[in-house]
């Protein structure tokens, strides 16, 4: 009777947006090494846009997936878990690298046979999370049969139900998410279009733009008539595309994707190129000038002179040797960019976009003399626009050495130093950019022109924008780059700690009540246990917001960073709702006289805080993702539909403000 309800609380929901996802599905398999070594073998299928996470995930960081086996006398295990190469991402929520895998994954666990045995038990558990939520960690058990069949290979896959509603099989395959785009995706156009509009940066530095009418001066002499010239320039385009294509795909050929992945997390790789940047940021800023050797220019030069084909592609390759002083530091950096990535074609898709907006204009001018007239003169503005590189190559390098230091947890260069780095580093930009700074290599300046003032504004604007991060405030439109807030000397913001007179705590009218605390850094008073939350609700007469929420769900934080900080939504968080924030990743253990048996796992005992309230918002609410909100009134009724992730502020509060203005 008791599971014909819940099937029925599961069917008939009236939420259109709750559903119970599984998106991914196990199973087994055993294969035989040697007469008495065996490798047993967990595979992940994953339902598309979904990424499972990986064994090792730093601390702070979302739930890893990890495997328990049955104790034994008749076997014993065989190094460590072994697991694929995966995707890795430097999160900005979590502000550290983090692995995961998309589609499908192997784990691979060797072991040694020590007397007859038939069956390995075993169990793991695991998170996911797509573009939009995460789910609270699972639980699954895991069977590899071990039988005279494994003396070939491999044993037949042995399917793995993953422990969820039996009753709501049906609805789930008729209700899956639609697919999101895959992140891979998005971040390869990224990569392009970096390159792209970095291309187009280099052609504007002293060692690029003079070499344009010097190559249509050649071509005009080697092009006999019109079409000739035109079909001289394409091949000159092509050759530049293949020539920087090239490079790409030589570092992803050395490199590979496995080393890729390796690096980008790896700590002296980052400190290397917090050092190789350092250089090439010196060198843009005239300090010194790399330069690859003269006989190298030299040579490529005679054969430039061969004329035909093969002389066009030499004059290409002539451009990017004469030109690497400049280009050179911009190449390093893209490359560095797209191997920290991961992916092993991102080296190429960057060079790919980098040398399409060095061709395009050369192409261009090659095939179209006249045009050269409407070009600007060389000037003391190529080596302005160098600098300004220069000081962009220098602020980047702070990323990657706090990349280094997240990874360590040393917090040398935490949230307030790197946003004073970075405040030091652009308005000492301002200050050369409204001439009062110089800087060797640079023309004496008598006047400024337009766009230079315009430049300086925009950066002096951006400096000043970042001043209010010293004293905590988000600054979401560098997010990606410096720390997360929580990587700070003071998350509550500069001058404030959690209690105490003159704090944040200290905003809050009245004693903060037993069972409740204020969620950092916005001051929300917050309690975490479903009943104490009710009970105080009922005594303050105010409704109740329940937050579903996780300690590793990355779009949590997004709301609560993003959305929650306007101050209309704030306001009612603070004011007009008694907020219960139920973590379902809570992996403290439940009290004895709690613990019971699972209504929607059958044999299955709730071990810990976050299973208790994960299977309430299951059965109540038939969902199972964060983040979820909720408002009710006493009588634990919706004042209006409950609502998931909802990145826009104005949809937020107006559903807010809707649930509050129907509670009586």
């Amino acid at each position: 009777m008791r599971n014909l309800i819940i099937g029925l609380l599961i069917l008939f929901g009236h939420n259109v947006h709750s559903q119970i996802l599984d998106p991914v599905k196990w199973s087994t398999s055993v294969e035989k090494v040697s007469d008495n070594e065996y490798d047993i073998i967990a595979t992940a299928t994953i339902d598309a846009g979904w990424h499972l996470y990986s064994q090792n995930v730093p601390e702070g960081g979302p739930i890893p997936t990890s495997f328990s086996f049955q104790d034994s006398e008749n076997y014993e295990l065989v190094d460590e878990m072994k697991e694929a190469e995966g995707h890795i991402i430097d999160d900005p929520v979590f502000g550290m690298r983090i692995k995961f895998f998309e589609d499908k994954t192997a784990f691979r666990q060797r072991i040694k046979v020590l007397d007859t045995i038939y069956t390995i038990e075993g169990e793991v558990e695991y998170m996911v999370c797509d573009d939009e939520k995460c789910l609270p960690p699972n639980y699954v058990t895991l069977e590899f049969k071990i039988s005279s069949s494994n003396a070939g290979s491999i044993a037949s896959a042995n399917e793995v139900k993953t422990a969820s509603i039996a009753e709501n099989e049906k609805l789930k395959d008729g209700a899956r998410e639609k697919p999101q785009k895959r992140k891979s995706s998005r971040g390869l156009w990224s990569i392009f279009i970096i390159a792209f509009l970095s291309g187009f940066a280099a052609l504007l530095t002293p060692c690029v733009f003079p070499m344009i009418p010097m190559t249509v001066s050649f071509f005009t002499k080697q092009s006999k008539n019109r079409a000739a010239g035109i079909r001289n320039a394409i091949i000159y385009g092509l050759s530049i595309i293949i020539i920087y294509v090239l490079l790409g795909t030589l570092v992803s050929f050395i490199f590979g994707a496995g080393a890729l992945n390796a690096l980008s997390t790896n700590v002296w790789f980052n400190v290397a190129f917090f050092i190789l940047l350092l250089i090439f940021a010196a060198s843009f800023l005239g300090a010194f000038e790399i330069m690859l050797p003269n006989s190298w220019a030299n040579k490529v030069d005679r054969q430039a002179d061969r004329g035909g084909m093969v002389g066009i592609f030499f004059m290409a390759l002539a451009l990017a040797i004469i030109s690497f002083s400049c280009t050179g530091p911009i190449v390093g950096t893209l490359l560095v960019e797209a191997a920290a990535g991961g992916s092993q074609i991102g080296p190429i898709v960057g060079m790919l976009g980098f040398s399409l907006a060095i061709a395009l204009p050369f192409a261009l001018f090659a095939a179209f003399p006249g045009w050269l007239n409407s070009l600007p003169k060389s000037g003391g503005w190529l080596n302005t626009v160098k600098v300004v590189l220069g000081f962009l190559e220098l602020a980047l390098a702070f990323k990657f050495l706090s990349n280094a230091d997240l990874v360590l947890q040393l917090h040398w260069l935490e949230r307030e130093v790197f946003i004073a780095i970075w405040i030091a580093i652009f308005g000492v930009l301002a200050f050369y950019l409204f001439g009062k700074i110089q800087l060797p290599h640079d023309s004496p300046l008598t006047h400024i022109s337009v766009g230079r003032l315009g430049l300086g504004l925009v950066v002096l604007s951006f400096t000043i924008y970042m001043v209010p991060g010293l004293w905590g405030a988000p600054l979401n439109l560098i997010s990606a780059f410096p720390p997360p807030q929580h990587y700070s000397e003071s998350p509550y913001g500069v001058g404030y700690t959690e209690l105490g007179s003159g704090s944040i705590a200290g905003n809050y009218n009245g004693e903060i009540p037993e069972g409740a605390h204020l969620m950092p850094p916005h001051n929300i008073l917050a309690f975490n246990d479903y009943e104490t939350g009710l009970a105080h609700a009922k005594k303050v007469g105010k409704p109740v917001m329940i937050d579903f929420t996780g300690h590793a769900c990355v779009n949590c934080r997004k709301m609560e960073q993003n959305v929650w900080i306007k101050p209309k939504v704030l306001n009612i968080l603070k004011n007009d709702v008694v907020l219960i924030s139920l973590y379902v990743d809570d992996k403290r253990k439940l009290p004895k006289d709690e613990v019971a048996e699972s209504q929607l796992k059958p044999g299955k005992k709730l071990r810990y805080i976050g299973q208790k309230w994960s299977e309430l918002q299951a059965i109540k609410y038939q969902t199972n993702s964060q983040p979820f909100y909720v408002l009710m009134d006493h009588d634990e009724e919706n004042l209006i539909d409950p609502v998931a992730y909802t990145p826009d502020a104005k949809e937020y509060y107006t559903w807010l403000k809707e649930g509050v203005a129907n509670f009586e």
